[in-house]
Formats: structure tokens, C-alpha cells, sequence
């Protein structure tokens, strides 16, 4: 059961300002999220309904619906300034 991914232009504006080597890492989590939306490590977001992962220092913020197997990747960035 292979989610669809869909990714808000808010976090491909941040994903386009990381520099290697965290963005091929960063990139092939947010691939691998479509099989599996909760990897080891993932959390649920206090005060919203999303989750985020760990690539580094960096964290992804996402949200799932089950219902329609949709991911909406909501946010990407360093981990001082992505929960602000």
C-alpha cells in the first residue's frame, strides 16, 4: 500500500536551500515515507496534527491521511528554526 506524496511549495522553497549532503539524505526520506509513513524515529507533533522526522539536523514535518493514502510533506529545515 504505497501512499502518494504531496509536497507544499513552502517546503520545496527550503528543500532548494540545503546543500549536499543532507539534501540527497533529505530527499530519499521523504521518497521512503511513501511506503512507509512511520519510520523508527517518527513523531507526533504536540498542539497539530503532524508528525516529523530526523535526517541530521534537519526535521520534516508531515501530515498523513490514512483515508485517501495521502502524505502532505508540510515543512523541511534546520531543527533551531522549523518548529518557530
Amino acid at each position: 500500500m504505497a501512499y502518494q506524496l504531496t509536497i507544499n511549495p513552502k517546503a520545496v522553497k527550503a528543500l532548494a536551500k540545503i546543500n549536499e549532503p543532507y539534501y540527497s539524505s533529505i530527499k530519499a526520506a521523504i521518497f521512503s515515507l511513501a511506503d512507509n509513513p512511520r519510520p523508527n524515529g517518527y513523531k507526533k507533533l504536540k498542539g497539530r496534527d503532524a508528525y516529523r522526522i530526523r535526517v541530521a539536523d534537519y526535521r520534516i514535518i508531515y501530515s498523513i491521511f490514512d483515508k485517501v493514502l495521502t502524505i502532505d510533506i508540510v515543512n523541511i529545515g534546520h531543527r533551531k528554526d522549523i518548529y518557530e
